[in-house]
């Protein structure tokens, strides 16, 4: 087979991810604009780890404090011992007399290291605290939104990126935060020891080390422009990953022969990713040889001055060698000082993300305390309804009044688009109307406390989810708590839906874990995976029963028991959206919607008689099975 010359998947950046978009920003912004908009995410996290425990936050800042005050401590002590052995010559007397100063360098330097460590642990009990606080804030925001707001594009994106990063950068951002604060605890203690020491080498000691902050932060800007570069690439790395490797895709890439292709588009990627990682290993090295150079050259100035001071008899020798050490101290503190502010910039818009996620899931999220919803309405009334759904000027649905009755079986028909699925979502309180009003009752859903209409209502979907769970908690699952101790509504469930037949055939019976993320685990075809789902939407027993082609993927004998199961339920309110329109001739009422309005209502014979879309839809499938 000749090797294919065109690109599985492409890796040149055709277009930036819109997500990626405002990382276009960290990685132009200079410096100084990273320092001014460092302070409000810096407050997010303080605040997080204050409201996590104040305790700990306290004393992780009074830990700090102590670090650097030592520090301090420590060059001011140095200089006694370089005074007492060096003053007048070292002698073994004088070497004698140095000796308390030496231990007490020597304590600092002891007690640095416990200090060190009590920062560690400290911030070892305080981070995953923080972390679990904000994961836990963020998912409690997450999971009570309302279903609307998983339709607005722009509100997912805002998902992904407070959610997934968000949570990491506050857990990078306190590990940010701990190295700033204790570089800039020792950068002061270093000023402050050589400003003892000499008035001039505070401003000296800033000269020599700011050529190695400026490096710093220029490799990590370096590498944040290779990330974004090399972002789309990438992603098409992962996706060629998974076709190669993952088990959805064993059998086509089997069966089409796909296996050398797929590792070639592997290879090409990875190489031109390759080429990228050297080509900034190249430019970070010249940028770090350029900063040690300007650095040797800030050295070297610094170096003039103490040895001017010195020509000039404003120190004394055995200062030099202190001076000397909070020289390298500063320096050091300096640079990862610039590390530090650069990387938290970075983290800060995944913070700010964060942050508007939580707003914007308050606003989204469902209407507590509100007039509670009767638990078996006597009629659900739509009056003038319209939805839209965001993003779109289209509507889905338009001036649409209808009233349904308790105990109604109401199938609704239309062609693809015509709006089935979003009525049978207004209907049930899953969806506010863009216009108009729906009623249970005499009571308004967009005034009604949600959960009390949730609470109310049961959906079997066409793609059920698939629940890594046993399958006795697949169906159970829809009514958690239900009190069933014969399991007389279980057996009701799996038997009305056929699901009773998939799970006769698993391994463990009801107990099989339905799921091959798991060793023991079992998957299910669609169609079986569908009669779990129609079994889990009638063990949950709901006033209103919203069914939304239930039997897409079953075949005729199976899609036969599944209506009757739902005819056999007809004391519930029940919303049949198929396209098989055999299988609801013996509905109460049918309605046809076109383009989102609600076209013709009424029985089956009422509307064959009608001679409209109905009859036009009903005929072209009839005329399949007669052979026409």
């Amino acid at each position: 087979m000749p090797e294919t010359t065109v690109p599985l998947i492409g890796v040149e950046n055709l277009k930036m991810p819109e997500w990626a978009a405002v990382d276009e920003t960290v990685a132009e912004a200079g410096m100084v604009k990273a320092i001014r908009t460092l302070p409000s995410a810096v407050a997010i996290v303080l605040r997080l780890a204050w409201r996590t425990s104040p305790r700990l936050t306290l004393l992780a800042g009074v830990v700090h404090l102590l670090s650097g005050c030592v520090t301090a401590f420590g060059l001011l002590a140095t200089a006694n011992v370089f005074i007492a052995l060096l003053e007048s010559g070292p002698t073994p007397e004088r070497v004698l007399q140095s000796l308390p100063a030496l231990v007490v360098v020597v304590g600092t330097y002891g007690l640095r290291a416990l200090l060190d460590t009590a920062v560690a642990a400290v911030e070892g009990a305080l981070r995953p605290r923080i972390v679990t606080s904000a994961g836990d804030e963020v998912t409690a925001a997450m999971v009570r939104v309302r279903l609307l707001a998983f339709e607005d594009a722009d509100f997912r994106e805002l998902a992904r990126q407070g959610a997934r990063y968000g949570v990491r950068s506050i857990e990078m951002s306190l590990r940010w935060l701990a190295d700033l604060t204790s570089a800039l605890i020792s950068l002061v203690a270093a000023l402050v020891a050589a400003g003892l020491l000499n008035p001039w080498l505070a401003p000296v000691l800033l000269l020599a080390a700011v050529a190695d902050g400026w490096a710093a932060a220029k490799v990590a800007r370096l590498n944040y422009r290779h990330y974004l570069d090399t972002v789309g690439r990438n992603i098409r790395k992962g996706i060629v990953e998974e076709v190669a490797t993952w088990r959805q895709f064993a059998l086509e890439r089997h069966a089409l022969t796909l296996q050398e292709p797929l590792l070639r588009e592997y290879r090409r990627i990875t190489e031109s990713l390759m080429r990228e990682e050297v080509r900034l290993a190249h430019r970070s090295n010249m940028v770090r040889l350029a900063g040690r150079a300007a650095a040797g050259v800030g050295t070297a100035i610094a170096y003039l001055v103490l040895g001017l001071l010195l020509y000039g008899g404003q120190m004394e020798l055995a200062l030099a060698g202190t001076a000397a050490l909070a020289m390298r101290t500063a320096s050091n503190s300096l640079s990862i000082t610039m590390h530090a502010v650069n990387s938290l910039y970075e983290e800060s818009f995944y913070i700010a993300f964060f942050q508007r996620l939580l707003v914007e899931s308050v606003k989204r999220g469902p209407v507590k305390g509100g007039v509670a919803a009767p638990e078996d309405p006597a009629e659900i009334r739509l009056e003038s309804v319209g939805f839209t759904y965001p993003g779109q000027e289209t509507p889905a649905l338009r001036e649409v009044s209808l009233t349904i009755r308790r105990g109604e079986v109401i199938a609704l028909v239309g062609e693809n688009g015509s709006g089935k699925t979003t009525l049978g979502k207004l209907l049930t309180g899953l969806y506010p109307p863009t216009e108009g009003k729906v009623y249970w009752d005499d009571v308004d859903l967009a005034g009604a406390d949600h959960e009390s209409v949730h609470a109310n209502i049961a959906v079997i979907a066409q793609d059920p989810a698939e629940w890594p769970m046993t399958a006795e908690h697949n169906v159970t699952v829809g009514r958690l708590g239900r009190d069933d101790p014969e399991r007389v509504a279980w057996q009701d469930a799996i038997t009305s839906s056929g699901a009773d037949e998939v799970i006769e055939s698993l391994p463990a019976k009801e107990k099989t874990v339905l799921s091959k993320k798991f060793d023991d685990g079992q998957d299910l075809s669609g169609g079986q995976w569908q009669r779990m789902g129609i079994a889990r939407g009638i063990y949950r027993d709901a006033a209103v029963l919203v069914a939304d082609e239930p039997t897409a993927a079953l075949d005729a004998k199976a899609e036969a028991r599944v209506f009757a199961g739902l005819r056999h339920a007809s004391r519930r309110t029940t919303i049949l959206v198929t396209h098989r329109l055999a299988n609801i001739r013996s509905a109460d009422r049918i309605l046809v919607l076109e383009k989102g309005r609600l076209i013709e209502q009424g029985t089956h014979a009422e509307l064959i008689e009608e001679g409209g879309l109905y009859h036009e839809l009903y005929e072209i499938q009839a005329r399949a099975y007669r052979g026409e």
